[in-house]
């Protein structure tokens, strides 16, 4: 028997050998750290349903704790149509027709036309030495400074492209139309008529696109 035998212990208990053998409890860390994981895990769980909770009863969401919510664009709608412009019509408009060119019978020509338009014509000659010769567009539609968005745009769609020109000095309501040099003829009689109802139509106003939060 070993010395290492206590007295009384033998067989299946006999020590061999010449040390004590290491008495040790079986290891346990695996179990502590799998144990500790799923306490943490748990803790996590309840964690996030608490503060789901306090977000379900006060009425916040990830979008307004961020400062922004998320908006709904909607398209651009139409506004209420602005109201039609107060232009003349053509009868109380008086045009004097005023030839700077060389050729000769244009301004009648051109009166002619404008009345069957439905405009009054007023004095129909050469054009005074001041213009006589000296415009090389289409033609000058000269009148008062309260014809410029009144009298001359209404005349101005008869004939497209001439330049509207105000006089401050000048007395009464009304306006000229000085023939120039690269003068054809007027507008033609629907191309006219398209362009005067578009400035008297009234035309809606897209507004700004609105958003819904």
């Amino acid at each position: 028997m070993s010395m290492l035998t206590p007295p009384g212990m033998g067989g299946q208990y006999k020590i061999t050998g010449d040390k004590y053998p290491r008495m040790r409890p079986a290891r346990r860390r695996g179990r502590l750290a799998f144990v500790a994981v799923a306490c943490v895990a748990v803790l996590g769980v309840l964690g996030w349903g608490t503060l789901q909770l306090i977000d379900v009863f006060t009425g916040g969401d990830k979008a307004s704790a961020a400062g922004t919510a998320p908006c709904a664009t909607t398209s651009p709608e139409a506004s209420a149509p602005p109201a039609a412009a107060k232009l003349p019509k053509p009868g109380q408009v008086t045009v004097n027709v005023l030839n700077a060119t060389t050729r000769s019978g244009l301004a009648q020509k051109t009166a002619d036309e404008l009345k069957k338009r439905g405009f009054r014509v007023g004095d129909v000659s050469n054009a005074p030495k001041e213009y006589d010769k000296k415009v090389d567009g289409t033609g000058l539609l000269l009148g008062p400074a309260a014809s410029l968005k009144t009298s001359l745009t209404v005349l101005g769609t008869q004939l497209p492209g001439a330049e509207h020109r105000a006089d401050a000095d000048r007395k009464g309501a009304e306006v000229d139309l000085v023939i120039g040099n690269g003068f054809k003829g007027l507008a033609e009689p629907a191309a006219a008529d398209a362009a005067l109802a578009k400035l008297t139509a009234p035309q809606p106003a897209p507004t700004a696109e609105k958003k819904s939060c």
